[in-house]
Parts: structure tokens; sequence; C-alpha cells
């Protein structure tokens, strides 16, 4: 009797496991770096997803981006990848750059009826030597922001050109802009300390202020000694140099550095990117205190914020389960996705999104009323290019740690180095 009853309660469990999974079960991963947010952001699309693909989900896995630089890259040179990727479009290049196993998304993306919200710069963004290897999923806007008490204390309003910021800089460091009677107050934010955090300052003034290609153009050439590019480029080092805006240890300061000085409420000009709002927003950090607008103008250009980079999907050619994987990125260009990106993670691409929910500092990117410029990303035309922008990022090291008393010989000279190296890099 013992044996027919534990027969009976087997069979019946199997057959209560049986009934309760759905046929179609199945479970999608992607790796990315964005942290709990990107987590929480995944389960919204998951829970989406699985109201038009029953039992399907999606699970998220956060990685450091150093480490998701290596785990993924080891994972599809094994042949174990996730099913899909997700990061900003030049660490996708790195990807498909030494493993070339990223899926060209070209295809999939002329299948897509609902795009025409992706202009000619997400697409060329979206694109790495001949193939597109993401689609496009979160433009990353970078304006500048300024606190506001700091401008109500001392009389301004928001810089519309270099002098403005100049002048304002100047006061935000030595009028006490916190009223906290110590002088412990910079400037500006910046950082340094890696080719990315120089070179992605820089590239912020240039843009920002009406110009193209921070270092090197499409063709090749060199732009950082023309007249515009000079002038831009030598305020900029004066920034980190003479005129004593920032930190005095920024030469060592990459992102969290940066941050610290931002969220403790020191610094009176910073970058604000579009994810930035919420951590800002917050009543630990500069409860809202701040207003965001473009990078300043020099000689009457017109100046912009900036699309310093493009967030995507990528999937893997070995990816396991590729065919869902390909309906799963199709769906986050969708409108429910996006609209999970922007509430979530604070960008998206499409154009009807609802806003009303945010806060009034990140409606201002979300309705993105401001004049747009994207950055040219030269890596995906100069496969070489990171190599050139390290020698350029120790070059500009050198004169921050030892201003010359005149920076234009040192641009010049710096061009001239510039323009060896590309040559011999491409082979010339």
């Amino acid at each position: 009797m013992a044996r027919i009853r534990d027969a009976l309660i087997g069979a019946l469990a199997i057959g209560a496991l049986s009934a309760g999974t759905p046929a179609a079960a199945q479970q999608l991963t992607v790796w990315h770096d964005l942290g709990d947010t990107g987590i929480a952001w995944f389960q919204r699309m998951s829970d989406e997803f699985a109201k038009t693909k029953p039992g399907v989900t999606v699970r998220s896995l956060s990685f450091p981006t150093d480490q998701w630089f290596g785990r993924v890259i080891g994972a599809i040179n094994t042949g174990s990848p996730p099913d899909l990727i997700f990061n900003n479009y030049e660490r996708v290049i790195r990807i498909q750059a030494q493993t070339g196993k990223v899926m060209d998304l070209k295809p999939v993306l002329d299948r897509i009826a609902d795009k025409g919200f992706l202009g000619e710069d997400d697409l060329r963004v979206a694109t790495y030597d001949g193939k597109m290897i993401i689609l496009p999923v979160q433009r990353v806007q970078m304006a500048m922001g300024v606190r506001q008490s700091w401008l109500d204390k001392t009389g301004e309003t928001f810089p519309q050109t270099w002098e403005d910021v100049r002048r304002i800089a100047a006061k935000f460091r030595d009028s006490d802009p916190d009223g906290n009677g110590r002088a412990d107050t910079f400037g500006m934010a910046l950082q340094a300390a890696k080719p990315r955090d120089l070179i992605h300052m820089l590239d912020l003034f240039t843009f920002g202020s009406g110009l193209r290609n921070t270092l090197i153009d499409p063709q090749g050439n060199i732009t950082i000694d023309r007249p515009e590019h000079a002038e831009v480029l030598e305020e900029f080092l004066k920034t980190y140099t003479s005129y004593r805006f920032l930190p005095p240890d920024t030469i060592n300061h990459s992102f969290n550095e940066m941050y610290q000085v931002i969220d403790g409420g020191r610094a009176g000009i910073f970058r604000v990117g579009d994810w930035n709002v919420r951590r800002w927003d917050d009543p630990k950090t500069l409860n809202g205190d701040f207003v965001s607008g473009p990078w300043p103008s020099f000689r009457g250009r017109p100046n912009s914020v900036v699309i310093g980079g493009m967030r995507g999907v990528g999937i893997p050619d070995n990816s396991p389960n590729k065919a869902l994987a390909v309906e799963f990125a199709t769906f986050m260009l969708g409108k429910a996705a996006q609209q999970a990106s922007l509430e979530v993670m604070g960008a998206a691409v499409r154009k009807d999104l609802e806003v009303g929910t945010l806060s009034p500092r990140s409606q201002w990117f979300a309705k993105a009323e401001h004049r747009l410029v994207a950055y040219d990303f030269p890596e995906s035309v100069h496969t070489w290019y990171p190599e050139l922008e390290a020698a350029f990022h120790r070059k500009l090291l050198e004169g921050i740690t030892s201003p010359p008393a005149d920076w234009k010989p040192f641009i010049a000279q710096t061009a001239a180095e510039m323009r060896a190296m590309a040559q011999r890099l491409r082979g010339g």
C-alpha cells in the first residue's frame, strides 16, 4: 500500500508540475553594466514582453564595466555567450573588434516598420566596420549643469558663452556660494585620469560649442591646431591649470571622483547626463538644485547639448536562443519598452512617450527641445583611433602637469606629433 501511495503522489506531483509550466517556457539572458537600475529596467521589460510571449522571461546580469568586457569576450570565444549584450556603442565595438562575432542587425532593422524616430546619426553610430552591431535603444544626452541656488546667490543666470562660464566659475570658487563660511567650493568638476575621462570632457566643449571632430576628422586629418579648435583646446587646458576652477587633484579624477565632488555639493558647473538626473534629484545629493543647458558658445557659434553616446542591444552570432533574442531586441524599440527605458533609465530614442511623471529636470532631457549634436565616434571610422587618443591624452597630461608659458606652441607641436602617429597607424 505504501508503494502504491508513493507512486500516486509522484504521478500527481509530475502532473501538477506539467500543468503549471507552459510548454513555451524559455529564458533569455542579457549581460550589461547598468547595476541595479538596469536590472530593474530589464525586469520591467521582461514583464511587458511576457504579455505577448507567454512563458518567456528575460534575466539580466550586471557586471562592473571592466569585468563585462572580459566576461563577454571570453564567453563568445568559448561558445557560451549570453543571448544578448547591452552597453554603450563604443564598448560593443571593442567586443566586435576582439571577437568578430557580433551579429549584423541591419536586416533586423529593415524588417521593423515603426522606426522613423531613428535619425541618420543614430544609425551611423550603430554601425561599425560595415555591420550594424547594435539596435540603438537609448540616446545619451550630455548637457552642462549649474547649481541653481549658486546662480541666485551670485546674481547670475545660466551661462551661454565661454566668457559667461569663466566669470561665473570664478564667482563660484571665490564667493562662498553655499554659504557655509568656508573656501571649499569649486567653479567646476571635470575629470582627467584616463583617456576617455579627459578627452570626453574636451569632446563636450568642442561639439557643444558648434565644432566637429575633436582630434581627427573622418578623412584622417588632425583638427586640434585649426584656429577654432585650438581656441577651445587652449581654454579647456587653462581650466585645468591657470584658471584654478577645479579641485587641485583633478588630474587623478575619473568618473567616481568627479561624482564625489558633485554629490558633495562642492562644484558649481559640471556635466549632467540624462541618467544623472535621478541621482541628483535625490535629497541625499543635490535635491534637484541644478539646471541643465547647452555647452558654452565660442565666438557666437550655435551651442548645443551633445549626444555623447548611444546605448544599444547586440546579439552574439552564437547566441543560444538567437531567434528569440532577435524578437526581444526588436521589442526594445517598441513603445512599452521605450517608456520603461525613459522612466527607469532616463533615456530613450522614441519621441511619442509620456513624460508627465518625470521631474522637471528629467522632462527637460526627455522633451529634447534644445539643440542636439551627435559626437562623431571616430573609432567607427578609424579602428586604430583609441591608440591615437591614448597618446593625445598623455600629451595633454604633460601640459597640465607642467603648463607652458604659451599654449599655442604646445598645441602646434602636439598636432604635429598626432599627425605623424596617425600616418604611422594607418600604414601611411
